[in-house]
């Protein structure tokens, strides 16, 4: 059964162009409940460890290095079928190849400056969410 929680962020790409409104419209219109909300930048270290799964990729110095570029907005979501139903409305992680009205579709400019994160599983939302919200578990 899916849970009704997921974790989302705003990425530095898509806060420097003036996006993070319009996202959060778009998640409240969607039928999101927003439940927890941060504004921050990661360190090297916080961007290395939350993206830890993904180290021995050729990518990951990039990726932290783009993670680190500016700030973020973490955010905790609420809604049955919470995780499938957001990586629908934030659409293809290539803007190209996401779908019309998807958030990707309208604020990303490449699969690397993608403008949002979504969690892909119940299990990592969970991880996801309590890597940046102490209090998650009363959520």
């Amino acid at each position: 059964m899916s849970g009704k929680t997921t974790f989302t962020m705003i990425k530095p790409d898509a806060v420097a162009n003036g996006h993070t409104g319009k996202i959060i419209d778009h998640i409240i219109e969607k039928g999101f409940k927003i439940v927890a909300m941060k504004y921050t930048r990661l360190s090297d270290e916080k961007a290395g460890e939350f993206y830890d799964i993904h180290r021995e990729r050729p990518f990951f110095k990039d990726l932290v290095a783009f993670m680190t570029s500016g700030p973020i907005v973490a955010a905790v979501l609420e809604k049955e079928n919470a995780v499938a139903d957001f990586r629908n409305v934030i659409g293809a992680t290539d803007p190209q190849k996401a779908e019309a009205g998807t958030i990707r579709n309208l604020y990303a400019k490449s699969i690397d400056a993608n403008a949002i994160h979504g969690s892909d599983s119940d299990e990592n939302a969970n991880r996801e969410a309590s890597f940046f919200f102490s209090a998650f578990e009363r959520f």
